[in-house]
């Protein structure tokens, strides 16, 4: 069985390649992979990753370095990654080029250069739900943009926000996930004569790989189409993308979908017996975290003297085991609000950092190659790998039920 080549951008500690390791037809081979942290003299992610996978390219390095004949000697048949959510503005210089503003938001720029370099059938990327809404004051541009992207590169487009405890996990963690694929090969041709609601009900990727209700919530769908001209969708752009959506050809149809959820894991079957005493929670700083996470309303003042009221509301004082776990965030471990907070055997405590690593799906002790308090930080980061396995198991599929031969693919 010949094996799809992957490219991992931004690969973390690996999350993306564990998930297509773990597919039913095994079908899948990370063959280049690039992890750079800026500012940081350790790349403790980086180091991670080597550790724990030792066959393909590993690189390390700012991608903007990478050359392009670099990217173009991958021969990728799917790109895979999580970018961070930045300011996706477009703007067009002097000479005709494209530039998206922000610091990171280049980043969206290195993957269209990746895609351009290698022509993938495939790319599966991986953002906060809060992209389709971003900037709250241009709902849904930087989005859009991407979107217009991906159609000007000759791809079609199915994006999904996914809760991973609605799918049996052990997290409620929501995340958007955008699969595309090239509208001239056979899948994709195939796919043009099948309506948008069928693909977002029954026939897409994500409809086989996390089923949904046929019906959308509150009737929630819409229609639209987007411009060929990048700067015109930046710059004029406002839609509301609902959590479930395809484009095909610049033609958008988004619907909110309501899932078919199955059992969620709860925290008790992932969290351990045994735990070291410096996870237990007590005195002061117990004292502390019953305060953020208990109800205010308290006079405060700013620093220009104004007084005001502050008010938050309570959450329950400690994490209910019977449920899955909160949103892990990077902060996870430290003494905030957002920090899971357990009651185990009479003691509070904190998670361990293996506990961590399952809420997420990864192996025990997979970051232990790092500081404790990095660990944290990467699981705040990371993907739940279960569900990469399950759309791994539909590109599987969808790539032997339509074959391509090379030779009749029109390159672009």
């Amino acid at each position: 069985m010949r094996k799809l080549k992957v490219a991992e951008l931004f690969a973390g500690v690996g999350g993306f390649r564990l998930g297509l390791e773990n597919t039913k037809m095994n079908k899948f081979e990370v063959t280049w992979a690039n992890q750079w942290e800026p500012g940081k003299k350790v790349q403790h992610a980086f180091d991670c990753y080597s550790t724990r996978f030792d066959t393909g390219i590993h690189v390390n390095e700012d991608i903007a370095e990478v050359s392009d004949k670099e990217m173009a000697d991958t021969s990728a048949d799917l790109i895979v990654g999580g970018f961070p959510c930045q300011d996706y503005s477009v703007a067009r210089s002097l000479n005709g080029e494209l530039g998206i503003s922000g610091k990171k938001g280049v980043l969206f720029w290195q993957i269209t250069r990746f895609i351009q370099n290698t022509v993938p059938k495939y790319v599966l990327l991986e953002n906060v739900d809060r992209l389709l809404k971003s900037p709250s004051k241009q709902r849904g541009r930087d989005f859009a943009v991407m979107l217009s992207t991906l159609n000007e590169l000759g791809y079609d487009v199915e994006w999904r926000v996914i809760n991973a405890a609605e799918y049996g996990n052990a997290q409620r963690r929501r995340r958007v996930f955008i699969f595309a694929y090239r509208r001239n090969m056979a899948y994709g041709k195939a796919m043009s004569d099948v309506s948008p609601k069928s693909l977002i009900y029954k026939e897409g990727m994500f409809a086989k790989a996390f089923p949904v209700e046929g019906e959308p919530f509150k009737n929630r769908e819409a229609e639209t189409s987007i411009s060929s001209d990048i700067v015109e969708v930046s710059d004029n752009f406002s839609f509301e993308f609902y959590n479930t959506g395809i484009m095909r050809n610049g033609g958008i149809t988004t619907i909110h979908t309501v899932p078919v959820s199955e059992e969620a894991t709860p925290l008790k079957e992932i969290i351990e017996a045994n735990y070291d005493e410096k996870y237990i929670v007590e005195g002061a700083k117990l004292d502390k975290f019953k305060y953020l996470r208990g109800q205010k309303r308290e006079e405060r003042t700013a620093k220009n003297g104004h007084k005001y009221f502050y008010t938050e509301g309570g959450m329950s004082e400690t994490d209910d085991l019977n449920l899955p776990g909160r949103t892990m965030l990077t902060s996870e471990g430290s003494v905030n609000r957002s920090t899971h907070l357990l009651k185990t055997d009479d003691n509070y405590r904190t998670l361990t950092p293996v506990e961590a690593e399952r809420l997420n799906g990864f192996p025990d002790n997979w970051t232990d190659t790092m500081p404790e308090r990095t660990r944290y930080f990467c699981m705040g980061n990371a993907l739940v790998v279960p569900l990469v396995t399950r759309m791994g198991n539909e590109i599987e599929r969808i790539d032997i039920e339509y074959p391509e031969n090379i030779t009749q693919i029109e390159l672009l």
